[in-house]
């Protein structure tokens, strides 16, 4: 049998979608009618095809899409459906059309007999590498439902930590936006009108004023130009840190500077730890946890790190020792795997090396975001004081002229 996704308009008028199997479409089409709805569209899935394959190869789920898919899952599976069951449920649940065809391919591949993390690989963008391993771990141990709920729960702390991240800096980042805007006006259209006044009485003006015309100028006549460049040198460095080599570099600088280096630090340890947490919770070999944790860090000398650290591993080293060796990570998570090493509670502590990197990373970003906000609103007011001195600096001057 094959399967089809089809279309329907359902006895009390709505529109219905699914996916059923059958020997022909003509034969699905039948079994709609036997139910009592009226087929709209029946179309095979082509989880084999090549340009089909290439599109759900370059789709990407979001991280709230994979956590709720991750979630629905755990929740079929533990309810006792099996794995096509619980496919086909979520399938008729998604929303979207690409969601619906990437979960499409991945039940073709299991209706053929292939475990789900197999049919989950062929789909690597969608899925990362940790999650297939943990997967993997899970249909291994046969507790695919217990691996799956963990794995919704770290996909969505994960998230969680990400919104956070972004959301401490969505205010600084406005009032620059604001305090940029603000200046700019001001330079270009209150300036040349108020100061043109003075310009007109021939007299002297002082430096400032005269550097602020200047200023005020060059932005009216090269403004345009200023945009360009910028926007020029944000793509340049964006592809300039595409290339593996540059953003290694640059990442190392960043770990050494003083408040961006420990926030970029805490930001991939939290991930490193709640990786490595769920992975040897779920029993999966150490080596092959270290591996798939690294892709988990963006930090790409971290990442390097990890891997010599497997290397050490392999051969014989504690993974706290393996760890050590680099000084990337935190003395504290360091000393907690070994640890827990020691006393073989390795996940347990991982958990919680994982949640004081999360509560870690937090307290960092709550002391820069109430450093940086003051500090921009002093540099807007300083910029607004300095426009303001040189308007003014010309009127003192010229009504000491008139006493």
């Amino acid at each position: 049998m094959s399967g089809y996704r089809y279309e329907a308009l359902a006895p009390d008028g709505k529109v219905r979608k699914g996916v059923l199997e059958s020997d022909s479409p003509r034969q699905a089409r039948a079994r709609l009618r036997e139910q009592g709805m009226l087929p709209v569209e029946v179309a095979p899935i082509a989880g084999n095809d090549t340009a089909r394959g290439f599109a759900l190869r370059r789709g990407r789920l979001s991280a709230a899409a994979l956590a709720t898919l991750t979630r629905q899952l755990a929740t079929l599976l533990a309810a006792g459906l099996t794995v096509e069951q619980a496919l086909n449920a979520v399938i008729e649940q998604s929303e979207t059309e690409p969601e619906r065809q990437l979960l499409a391919a991945v039940r073709g591949d299991v209706l053929g007999g292939q475990s789900l993390a197999w049919s989950l690989a062929h789909h690597p963008v969608a899925f990362p590498e940790v999650y297939l391993t943990l997967v993997d771990a899970g249909e291994r141990s046969g507790r695919l439902a217990d691996v799956l709920a963990r794995l919704a729960e770290y996909t969505e702390e994960r998230e969680q930590l990400r919104g956070k991240v972004l959301l401490a800096f969505v205010y600084p980042a406005l009032v620059t936006i604001v305090a940029v805007a603000v200046v700019t006006g001001l330079l270009v259209y209150v300036v040349p009108q108020v100061v043109q006044v003075f310009q007109n009485t021939n007299q002297a003006l002082p430096l400032l004023t005269r550097a602020l015309i200047g200023l005020s100028d060059f932005l009216r006549g090269y403004g345009g130009f200023v945009v360009v460049a910028l926007a020029a040198a944000a793509i340049g460095a964006r592809a300039a840190l595409a290339v593996p080599a540059v953003r290694e570099r640059w990442q190392r600088r960043l770990l050494r500077m003083p408040v961006a280096g420990p926030l970029h630090r805490d930001l991939n340890s939290a991930r490193l730890a709640a990786t490595l947490a769920i992975l040897v919770g779920s029993r999966v070999p150490l080596l092959t946890a270290l591996r798939a944790g690294a892709g988990a860090v963006s930090s790409l000398p971290m990442r390097r790190a990890l891997d010599e650290a497997a290397a050490r591993v392999q051969e014989g080293s504690g993974l706290a020792r393996a760890l050590g060796a680099s000084k990337l990570f935190p003395p504290l998570l360091v000393h907690m795997i070994a640890s827990g090493e020691a006393s073989g509670r390795l996940g347990e502590l991982l958990e919680r090396a994982a949640v004081q990197q999360a509560r870690s990373l937090e307290r960092r970003i709550a002391a820069f975001v109430a450093l940086l906000e003051p500090l921009l609103i002093l540099a807007m007011g300083g910029m607004v004081l300095v426009i303001v001195l040189a308007i003014l600096l010309p009127i003192f001057e010229l009504n000491q002229i008139v006493r």
